[in-house]
């Protein structure tokens, strides 16, 4: 077991742990981008309301509701529909990293789960997380789907990958990714070699922009 991951049960059993349980929802799908790049899966992901991307999900408390139930009650909350999710969807149990915990002094346990669907039923909650969810616009700024494919220039998956993501959301990205064979190991290799290049690129914008900011702020 990996550094860090619990079994369901010794997670269940820590004291004074606080537990948030989130779940990748994906789809095999057919079409193709500008019909000649083969999109293949429709993986979900949301942009929350720190700006962080991140798993549809939230704070369980297992003392009054299953995970699976608490769940459930959350994906209700940000995507508009009730999702059944069962003890079989269950991927793994974590202490999340440390800056996951805002500022609470108790330690967070993350609960993965990954839930294949069918492509119509991804686009059912797509419509319903912008139309009916109570979280839309507030905690949940909107869906987002992961662009699994590469272009040339390294634009998609790389892109992606290089994005702010809260807590070990980005790592449960890619280690469902190489567990459901839905990208290959040495294209997902080849994405993130590219994603630490835009890192650099983009520290320097930052740079700039910051260098930017401090010149005119001096002007007035």
């Amino acid at each position: 077991m990996a550094s860090g991951q619990l079994s369901r049960a010794e997670a269940l059993v820590c004291s004074g742990c606080r537990h948030a349980c989130h779940v990748m929802l994906y789809s095999d799908t057919k079409t193709k981008l500008f019909g000649r790049i083969p999109i293949r899966h429709i993986i979900l992901m949301q942009m929350r309301f720190d700006g962080l991307l991140g798993f549809p999900g939230g704070l369980v408390n297992p003392s009054e509701e299953t995970l699976e139930a608490g769940l459930s009650r959350e994906l209700l909350e940000e995507l508009g529909v009730a999702l059944p999710i069962s003890v079989e969807d269950h991927v793994d149990s974590c202490h999340a990293p440390a800056s996951s915990s805002s500022s609470s002094s108790s330690q967070l346990i993350t609960h993965f789960y990954v839930k294949k669907m069918e492509e119509e039923q991804i686009r059912e909650v797509e419509r319903a997380a912008a139309s009916t969810a109570a979280d839309h616009g507030q905690e949940v700024l909107g869906m987002v789907r992961v662009p699994l494919y590469t272009m040339k220039g390294g634009g998609g998956l790389a892109s992606f990958l290089s994005h702010s993501f809260i807590g070990n959301a980005r790592s449960q990205l890619i280690d469902s990714l190489l567990r459901l064979n839905l990208v290959a190991p040495e294209e997902l290799h080849k994405a993130l070699t590219h994603s630490l290049g835009t890192h650099t690129h983009t520290a320097e914008d930052l740079k700039a922009a910051l260098a930017q900011t401090e010149a005119r702020g001096k002007r007035f």
